[in-house]
């Protein structure tokens, strides 16, 4: 789910650490799940999340902040710097994977 907001857009991850193999995808009732090798700990998960949101929607990793739920499965990101349309893109390419 992706909200837009001053300067960028807000999405909704639900997050599993420690998985064998890290991966971003969207499931079929467009959940964004990100797959994270790191575990929870020490704030691990949350900078493998912002690197993998980063490279994904090509952005600097300063452009990528959680701003809920740090602490949750669910999480809510804020992309700065990119607009709704650029963002249904991404998460488009990460469906048909």
């Amino acid at each position: 789910m992706t909200r837009p907001t001053a300067g960028g857009v807000t999405v909704t991850v639900r997050v599993a650490p420690r998985a064998s193999k890290p991966s971003l995808t969207v499931d079929a009732d467009g959940t964004l799940r990100a797959r994270l090798h790191a575990p929870p700990v020490d704030g691990a998960a949350n900078e493998e999340l912002i690197e993998m949101l980063a490279d994904a929607f090509g952005l600097p990793r300063r452009a990528v902040v959680i701003v809920g739920g740090a602490q949750s499965r669910t999480k809510r990101v804020r992309l700065e710097g990119i607009d709704g349309p650029r963002a249904a893109k991404v998460l488009g390419a990460l469906r048909a994977v």
